[in-house]
């Protein structure tokens, strides 16, 4: 599972993602909640990548409303090509969800102890992406997204049995090409190597979703 995740990559790192241009758009962020915009990376039928902002929780085309995407800000990458919401997105909306890390919660008796889990090597955590776009009642045009998830490696799986897909450098460009077949994009789905993560606790400030500051990322003084 994927449900809070932070954006605090240095201009460098995200310049070898989406371009120095692009990289200067992007604002660190330390808390990034469902239906909030998250910063993607897509790419166009001439292969050039682009920068957007879409909004966490993938609206399917045939909602009736957007709260629809409240339920599905992840989506399990066993099943993408064949659910309904999400298959559509799979064979041709796909996309890189930029992140530096994400949170999860360990339970300690009757308290649940946030923990980041981030690169060891401190470098970016890219997630698979699909984005979908829905047209509202009204009119309104809202593009939105989802986070795949694949089964917890041996770091995750004492948190929760399931961690988002992350993407290593050699798998930007297949899962944003157009031309990639279903084949091709199912061996990206294997959890990502316990040994090139790091983890460590945080306080409760994180909890809130009104809280987004760097103090958030303060390692824990455990006694």
């Amino acid at each position: 599972m994927c449900g809070r995740f932070t954006l605090t990559l240095p201009p460098d790192l995200l310049a070898e993602i989406i371009g120095e241009i692009e990289a200067a758009r992007v604002q660190p962020r330390y808390n990034i909640a469902p239906a909030q915009e998250v910063a993607v990376v897509r790419q166009d039928a001439g292969g050039r990548r682009h920068l957007d902002y879409l909004r966490w929780g993938l609206i399917p085309p045939w909602a009736k409303d957007a709260s629809v995407g409240n339920h599905m800000i992840n989506a399990r990458s066993e099943t993408v090509a064949e659910k309904p919401a999400f298959r559509h997105a799979f064979r041709s909306r796909r996309c890189l969800v930029l992140a530096s890390g994400f949170y999860e919660w360990k339970a300690e008796g009757n308290r649940k102890q946030p923990l980041y889990i981030h690169m060891k090597d401190g470098g970016p955590m890219v997630f698979a992406g699909l984005w979908e776009s829905w047209k509202s009642p009204e009119g309104a045009i809202v593009e939105s997204c989802t986070i795949l998830t694949t089964y917890s490696n041996s770091l995750i799986r004492p948190l929760h049995d399931r961690m988002p897909v992350i993407l290593g450098r050699s798998d930007w460009d297949i899962w944003l090409s157009r031309e990639a077949t279903s084949e091709e994009l199912t061996p990206l789905f294997q959890p990502y190597p316990s040994d090139l993560l790091a983890m460590y606790p945080v306080g409760t400030g994180v909890n809130s979703p009104r809280n987004d500051s760097p103090d958030l990322l303060e390692p824990l003084n455990e006694p």
